[in-house]
């Protein structure tokens, strides 16, 4: 009895440290879960979960699987320094199967030390909606050039089945819907959807939701919108070092900003003190040079500002870049947490 005993509690405190010693990866993620609600068949469904590497050492993920095939796991980034952050891409196989399905994902890493994170996702995908593609894509478009794309959205199964509305959180998206179809149980709509030429640059990641008039909880179906809004405008270096430097101290750099066609700079900022730029003249190029300077101020440590250039390209054609100096004596900074250990 005794050893019986003995053996099951040492089973319990290996287990017990094992869970605690899984705890430092876990920390790293913004979430462990998601669900996906209900979603068409054959549509683009995936989630990012995003984590972060907050420790001294560097992050290492070794593999990550999935315990059923309908959801497919990628890794963005495997190796991660201080601060850098990758997501573990969850992909819903709408294509082959149906009805409510979940997965969990294993994620192991195996640096700075041995652990594993479990993902959980889960979802109900609909065997009579279909779309056609299954997303909204884009691609890449020029800035202030409107864009659009057309799916089409089929249902088998009730001849009284309606599209309602759609809706989406994003101002630059117009639907338009029209009725193809309406026979033997079977409904087609063509939705058209158009991305305005307001749409600031920048990648686009957001989703449309189509309402129709199912009086279950299968009411509205996502439908994922994806695509890039390239600036007209390029700026040079993209991150601007000016150096280590001592109080009162300066630094000039130069950027360099260029476009597709003639333009003009009309305003040049930063957000915080210390900067000096010298604006090019009137005459419209299509190539410009921006002497900057920076004089450091008496505060020692790091300096982080963005740098943003207006132009008359159009509302919102501006270019920025992230300028960074170092001003010696160095400061005492918050230290990182301490390096995972088991």
């Amino acid at each position: 009895m005794f050893r019986s005993v003995s053996a099951s509690w040492l089973v319990i405190c290996l287990c017990a440290t094992h869970v605690g010693a899984q705890q430092w990866a876990t920390k790293m993620f913004k979430s462990t879960s998601h669900d996906f609600g209900t979603v068409a068949r054959d549509s683009k469904v995936e989630h990012a979960f995003v984590f972060e590497n907050i420790y001294e050492e560097g992050v290492h993920v070794a593999s990550v699987r999935s315990s059923c095939s309908c959801t497919t796991p990628l890794i963005t980034q495997s190796s991660l320094k201080t601060f850098e952050k990758s997501s573990i891409v969850a992909r819903f196989n709408t294509r082959s199967f149906l009805g409510q399905k979940g997965a969990t994902l294993t994620v192991v890493f195996d640096k700075p030390y041995y652990a594993e994170v479990q993902l959980t996702v889960q979802g109900y995908i609909r065997s009579d909606v279909v779309f056609d593609p299954g997303e909204v894509n884009f691609g890449d478009i020029d800035q202030f050039t409107p864009a659009e794309q057309v799916v089409k959205v089929s249902h088998a199964g009730r001849s009284d089945w309606r599209v309602v509305d759609v809706r989406s959180a994003n101002p630059n998206f117009e639907v338009e819907l029209s009725e193809v179809q309406r026979a033997g149980g079977r409904v087609v709509y063509d939705m058209t959807v158009r991305l305005t030429a307001n749409a600031p640059a920048g990648y686009i990641e957001d989703q449309l939701t189509v309402v129709t008039n199912d009086e279950t909880r299968l009411q509205t179906v996502p439908v994922c919108v994806q695509g890039r809004v390239i600036s007209p405008l390029t700026l040079s270096p993209a991150s601007l070092f000016l150096g280590v430097l001592s109080p009162g101290q300066a630094s000039s750099k130069q950027l360099v900003v260029r476009a597709k066609r003639p333009f003009k700079i009309l305003k040049i900022g930063a957000e915080g003190e210390g900067f000096e730029f010298k604006l090019p003249g009137d005459e419209a190029k299509a190539l410009h040079f921006i002497p900057v300077t920076f004089t450091a101020g008496a505060k020692p440590g790091k300096v982080e500002q963005i740098i943003t250039i207006e132009t008359d390209l159009g509302a919102g054609a501006t270019a920025s870049c992230r300028a960074t100096a170092e001003i010696s004596p160095e400061s005492a900074e918050k230290p990182l947490p301490a390096s995972p250990s088991t």
